[in-house]
């Protein structure tokens, strides 16, 4: 008597069978976290490297500001467009004979401010960075920064390291909750000196006094006079242009 051959569909069918790099829900589970944090270091890092970034100038600021709406806030999104435009011009980054790119714009690549930076540089013809989040309400990537180094992360703390780990200079535009987030990460780790002594340059100085009490944490001692010097105000793009050119940068490369 010969027995009959059971079916292996439900081998087949099984979960525990996906290869395990197509198995989204394992690939999407708590124990895989760590896995995910170096999957999105590592896409953006091969990506940015066949490009030739060695060097960025991070632009942060409000993601609601724009052409229209007040006075000031044109004039900060004119401001930004023309300094993405003026670094990308003259920091290195129109190199295209697959050399080195320095002073590459990088941004959060949404909207505001992030895409007057990015708009800028393409006005230059130069390619720049846009290290977009997910977020619960979506935000999508603004249209001008390069298609091939747009950038989508989960986790905040990678886009940060990628933010940080290239930068030359850091330009803060005025913004609210996730730019004073995205600053004082910087402002700490220059403080603490995990990073570099790249400029920190906030355009428009009577904003950001009137936001941040910087004489007020002096004098109640909870910073040292010599963290005052770790930032400078700057007033418009050719004078924020003009501090970080000024300073060796961090990242060898052209100024």
């Amino acid at each position: 008597m010969t027995d009959t051959v059971p079916s292996n569909a439900d081998q087949l069918a099984s979960p525990s069978y996906r290869l395990a790099a197509l198995d989204q829900d394992f690939i999407l589970g708590d124990s895989m976290r760590g896995v995910r944090f170096l999957l999105e270091f590592a896409k953006a890092e091969e990506e940015l490297r066949r490009w030739g970034v060695r060097s960025t100038v991070v632009v942060f600021g409000s993601a609601r500001v724009g052409e229209t709406g007040s006075p000031r806030h044109r004039r900060w999104y004119g401001e930004a467009r023309a300094f993405g435009r003026l670094v990308s011009e003259q920091g290195g980054a129109l190199i295209d004979n697959g050399g080195q790119r320095d002073n590459v714009i990088a941004t959060g690549g949404g909207p505001g401010i992030m895409e007057a930076a990015n708009r800028g540089a393409r006005d230059a013809g130069a390619p720049s960075i846009g290290f977009n989040i997910t977020l619960p309400h979506e935000q999508e990537p603004n249209p001008y920064s390069t298609p091939a180094l747009t950038f989508r992360f989960h986790y905040f703390a990678m886009r940060k390291m990628h933010l940080a780990m290239r930068a030359n200079a850091l330009v803060v535009f005025p913004g609210g909750f996730g730019t004073l987030d995205e600053l004082f990460e910087i402002l700490t780790l220059r403080q603490t000196r995990k990073a570099p002594d790249i400029p920190i340059v906030m355009v428009d100085e009577d904003y950001w006094r009137a936001v941040v009490g910087f004489e007020t944490l002096l004098g109640e001692g909870m910073i040292a006079e010599q963290d005052m010097s770790i930032f400078r105000f700057a007033e418009d793009a050719q004078q924020a242009w003009d501090i970080i050119r000024a300073v060796p940068p961090a990242h060898d490369g052209a100024r």
